[in-house]
């Protein structure tokens, strides 16, 4: 037992005093320094968000600004920005990609991540949809959309919506509030996403316009049944039986709210992503909502039409009673000529 003493003391005389001609005393004073080091003791409690999986939040606003576009004009003004369609059913809208660097000076097999760039989709019936792009530099996109628009809205509509990008997803997409989760946000993606919020906010504005109807009808039928009659005339009448007709005839057609994207036909991927976003934004719904308005509005119309009808049926009328009253009246007065005559 002394003998440990005695090793022990001399153990550390050679640490307080060590000499710098001795073999020993850097290997003993990295041992020391190691020794030293504090160990780490597992956590009790780990963060959970510690090792999950960050994600890139990419903006996406819909406006819907015209009710028309020229197409041929930006692609003629933007041939270098240009995303060349993937799909023969492309031809109602453009796609314009923007980026910071120069896309001449890559190589062909460089990668642009969808990411790292500004796109928008315009499409012919006057949706523009904006990806990547802050609120600050918005006007600035738009100014080009509006250089070739025709029927500019003296108030635009807007939507906002994000996509988070996370490449570790299991899935290949996940929904939430106001947005939605992807692995990679790519051009068809866009396209896609860009497809169903702007047709979602067409809708919104067609809504809006037939509302207007519907309670343009209403102030008509609440007078009707204040005083028994009405004072619209015919060719007032046909306007609205016009307006109602084209907002119906611009949703399904212009708008093309019942074809089915060809991207989505393609990949079950994207058919997910554009089932999912038609019913977020309860697409169909809506449509039903506004075909039961469109309904209300013919009812009235046609009910309308017969009142009109039966106005002039009448004014007809009068008209024969007044004419066979005026003929029995000159007959009357040709025989009380002749009875004069005679006698």
């Amino acid at each position: 037992m002394g003998g440990r003493w005695r090793a022990l003391s001399l153990l550390c005389n050679r640490i307080k005093t060590p000499s710098s001609s001795s073999p020993h005393f850097p290997t003993l004073n990295r041992f020391l320094t190691v020794a030293a080091a504090p160990i780490p003791l597992p956590l009790e409690h780990p963060d959970p968000h510690a090792f999950q999986d960050p994600a890139i939040k990419i903006p996406v606003k819909a406006y819907f600004l015209s009710t028309s576009i020229n197409l041929k004009g930006i692609q003629a003004d933007n041939l270098r920005n240009l995303v060349p369609p993937s799909s023969r059913s492309s031809s109602n809208y453009v796609a314009l990609r923007f980026c910071d660097f120069n896309s001449d000076s890559t190589g062909p097999g460089f990668h642009v991540k969808a990411s790292n760039c500004r796109y928008m989709v315009i499409y012919q019936y006057g949706s523009a949809v904006l990806f990547n792009i802050e609120d600050h530099e918005v006007e600035i996109y738009l100014e080009l959309v509006k250089r070739h628009a025709s029927g500019l809205l003296p108030e635009m509509r807007k939507d906002d919506y994000a996509i988070k990008e996370k490449p570790f997803l299991v899935d290949d997409m996940q929904g939430g509030p106001d947005y939605i989760v992807l692995k990679s946000l790519d051009t068809d993606g866009i396209r896609i996403i860009g497809s169903v919020l702007g047709q979602s906010i067409a809708l919104d504005y067609f809504v809006s316009q037939v509302d207007g109807l519907v309670e343009e009808f209403a102030g008509i039928n609440r007078g009707m049944e204040k005083t028994g009659t009405f004072t619209m005339d015919k060719k007032k009448l046909l306007q609205l039986v016009g307006k109602a007709n084209s907002n119906l005839a611009d949703v399904i057609l212009k708008v093309g709210l019942f074809e089915r994207s060809e991207i989505a036909w393609r990949d079950a991927k994207y058919a997910q992503i554009y089932e999912y976003l038609r019913e977020e934004y309860e697409v169909a719904q809506r449509f039903g909502n506004l075909d039961f308005k469109l309904k209300f509005v013919e009812h009235n119309i046609h009910f309308l039409q017969e009142v009109l009808q039966n106005r002039k049926s009448d004014f007809l009328e009068w008209c024969i009673i007044g004419l066979l009253t005026i003929e029995n009246v000159i007959s009357l007065y040709e025989i009380l000529r002749a009875s004069n005559t005679v006698s």
